[in-house]
């Protein structure tokens, strides 16, 4: 359990480190390219999609060497092949919870972990968005005004 611990931790910093620094690359990017307000929205669509895709594969990477590394469960349902653990990572991370595949053992702990995580980092590309969005919404605005 205390490997699944550790690993809980490590990829809670790890992602949390990977969002910020998408999102900050965005905001210290966006504001310099000269394209139109609605294509910068694309682009924070886009970034948070990768940034969300990445933290997925980490916790799908995590899962698969937890079970073939240390033996710290499995997935009952389905092999625990690096394309299951990548599917139930999505799965978790989204809450969408089919449950067609479950974690069993250790691997438990960290299946919970990694839906909070995703619940707190899809907030957190939602607000984002959503300040790009009144952002870029002001700045066609005052275009129009302008013209």
């Amino acid at each position: 359990m205390g490997f699944v611990a550790t690993a809980c931790a490590l990829l809670i910093v790890l992602t949390t480190v990977t969002h910020y620094e998408v999102l900050g690359l965005l905001s210290f990017t966006l504001p310099r390219l000269r394209i139109r307000p609605r294509v910068k929205l694309l682009v924070v669509m886009f970034a948070a999609f990768a940034a969300h895709g990445v933290e997925i594969l980490l916790y799908g990477l995590f899962y698969y060497q937890l079970i073939h590394t240390l033996s710290l469960g499995a997935l009952a349902g389905g092999a625990s092949t690096l394309e299951n653990c990548m599917y139930f990572s999505a799965e978790t991370f989204t809450s969408l919870g089919f449950g067609d595949i479950v974690p069993t053992g250790p691997l438990r702990l960290l299946a919970g972990f990694e839906a909070l995580n995703g619940l707190l980092l899809i907030g957190w590309s939602a607000s984002y968005v959503y300040i790009s969005m009144e952002r870029f919404w002001g700045e066609d605005l005052r275009a129009a005004k302008a013209d």
